[in-house]
């Protein structure tokens, strides 16, 4: 199946914000914002087996907010920070709508109010 480019921006998006509905993934996420670290250092502060931490690492990867590397038998993780941008578009867009919406909703308690106090 071939996705259009607005199908494809969509399913990006559903990827990472599954991925930031986590409260374990933004953790991750905030670590790695201040550099690239590996697997066993972000998996430290979190009360889980590996293999569960290793669910949440993939569901990052697979979202495109961090990608991963071996070296050795090490694998570090960094953020990836393109995801972020499209976030941001989304949320600039969507604040655009909003204001325009309160925005029409003040226009309009105001005037009403104007009117009632005329009377």
């Amino acid at each position: 199946m071939i996705l259009s480019q607005s199908e494809q921006y969509q399913e990006q998006l559903n990827g990472i914000f599954q991925a930031l509905a986590d409260p374990t993934r933004r953790a991750v996420l905030a670590r790695l914002g201040l550099g690239p670290a590996s697997i066993s250092d972000l998996a430290k502060p979190f009360d889980m087996a590996l293999p569960s931490f290793m669910k949440h690492i993939h569901l990052l990867e697979g979202s495109g907010l961090i990608r991963t590397h071996k070296e050795g038998r090490v694998r570090t993780c960094a953020l990836e920070k393109k995801p972020f941008a499209a976030v941001e578009t989304w949320l600039s867009t969507q604040r655009v709508i909003w204001e325009g919406r309160t925005d029409r909703l003040e226009q309009f308690v105001t005037a009403t109010q104007d009117k009632e106090e005329s009377r």
